[in-house]
């Protein structure tokens, strides 16, 4: 049976942000893949944002690696000519009695470190976006726009240039804790087993099933698993935004928000329904309530203009109702196994945050 010293599984945004972080500290890794091609599921399938980190609670994870991935990841564009773009974002209160809630907005922001928001009135809302509708908004400077696939490739030649190994097609098939280290069973063409001193669960949608299947790993450590599908519509024609727009957030759900990508192609989404299994078809059923919620901030659109561009499934922790937790990176002070770390219920604002996971990860296994 052959030896490695670390095994990342996954091979998303977060799965290669941590597999570099570990190539960086001179550490020998393999990162396993279940599908042929890096990023195919969470990672390709969201709004390409880069998120200033406004909406998380004061002192969470989500707070903390938000903000802090965001810096990390406009300097790792910069230095690596990664396609991306400080957009800027306008969140919008399209009632008067939403006004309250956009200054708590303000005040937890500033919590979580972020001090560049600027209060607008709607005539200066309107005279950065002349088509949106509101009776108040908040401007973030620091929102912005990446190409997702650009910084995957980024990541995975990053750390393959330190030593790291990518492979595709190599599903993990259980594994069991060891004595001198963590066995993992892999699968696909050439099926093989590896005893690795660190194993990181990055595998998303799949974490749960591979945490599972590790024999010693207490099942009660493992959070249940809930897909939450988000469907996109794109506008045909011009788009009339520069910016991104969001509505005021609703629970933990920040709405049918306007999206843009690096050619200023507008897009909306996404909404969110809870959904049994991995369908990627949009719902074009759905297109009348986006028509609704649009028209709240952008009442202009016009008929016909929306057609179906994608989808995208979050592996939320938590089920419909209840609160929304926050991320969790469980390392050995949790499931006292030497070595192993799982993420769960990293969705949004997973890519942003990814390179401050990968270094907290990177910490917790060094």
């Amino acid at each position: 049976m052959d030896r490695v010293e670390c095994i990342v599984i996954g091979a998303g945004v977060v799965g290669l942000a941590v597999a570099r972080a570990l190539a960086l500290r001179g550490r020998e890794v393999i990162v396993l893949e279940r599908h042929d091609v890096i990023g195919s599921e969470v990672s390709s399938r969201n709004s390409g944002v880069i998120h200033a980190g406004l909406y998380y609670p004061n002192g969470s994870v989500k707070a903390r690696v938000c903000v802090a991935g965001k810096h990390a990841l406009y300097d790792f564009c910069a230095s690596h000519g990664v396609a991306h773009t400080r957009a800027g974002k306008l969140v919008v209160a399209t009632e008067d009695e939403q006004l309250d809630a956009v200054d708590a907005l303000v005040e937890r922001a500033r919590g979580n470190g972020v001090d560049d928001l600027v209060r607008l009135e709607p005539r200066e809302a309107r005279e950065l976006e002349p088509e949106v509708r509101c009776v108040g908004a908040l401007l973030s400077p620091s929102t912005g726009i990446i190409d997702v696939h650009d910084y995957m490739l980024a990541l995975e030649g990053d750390a393959e240039a330190h030593g790291a190994m990518v492979a595709l097609g190599s599903p993990c098939r259980g594994g069991s804790v060891r004595d001198d280290g963590i066995r993992i069973d892999v699968g696909g063409a050439e099926p093989a087993s590896l005893v690795a001193d660190v194993v990181v669960n990055a595998a998303a949608l799949g974490a749960q099933d591979v945490a599972r299947n590790i024999e010693g790993l207490d099942p009660g450590h493992v959070p249940p698993l809930h897909y939450a599908k988000g469907n996109y519509f794109y506008l045909s024609g011009r788009s009339p935004f520069s910016h991104l727009v969001y509505p005021m957030p609703s629970g933990a759900w920040l709405g049918v928000h306007v999206g843009l990508d690096l050619g200023n192609r507008c897009r909306f989404g996404p909404d969110l329904h809870w959904v049994d299994t991995l369908d990627y078809d949009v719902d074009a059923s759905r297109i009348e309530s986006f028509y609704a919620s649009i028209r709240r901030y952008y009442p202009a659109l016009r008929d016909g203009a929306l057609l179906p561009d994608y989808t995208g499934i979050r592996p939320k922790i938590y089920g419909p109702g209840e609160t929304a937790p926050d991320f969790v990176i469980q390392g050995p002070e949790t499931h006292g196994i030497d070595g192993l770390v799982n993420l769960f219920g990293i969705e949004s604002p997973g890519l942003t945050s990814s390179l401050a996971i990968a270094e907290e990860v990177a910490a917790l296994v060094t």
